[in-house]
């Protein structure tokens, strides 16, 4: 399926062409001006949001470090596991 547009009647007035001219050329620049203005505020989003992070991430490591290591038992191994029995099959 073609679209087809009706052809572009364009004005022969030269002060309607320079002022399509100026208006084309302002709705770029507001354009440009919104997407920078967007890019600005990602931004300092992000900047804020691992300033944030780094933050608590940096405070868990100083509560984490107050606490004394003498709590733990040396003779426990900590871990996960899995039991695997071998008499019984497996069900997928």
């Amino acid at each position: 399926m073609r679209f087809i547009f009706p052809p572009i009647r364009r004005s022969r007035n030269p002060l309607v062409r320079a002022l399509s001219l100026v208006l084309g050329l302002a709705v770029v620049g507001v354009l440009l001006v919104f997407g920078v203005v967007v890019l600005g505020v990602l931004m300092a989003g992000g900047l804020v949001f691992l300033a944030v992070r780094q933050w608590k991430l940096a405070h868990g490591r100083v509560a984490g470090a107050a606490r004394p290591a003498a709590q733990k038992d040396p003779n426990v191994l900590e871990g996960e596991f899995v039991v695997i029995r071998q008499n019984t099959p497996i069900h997928h």
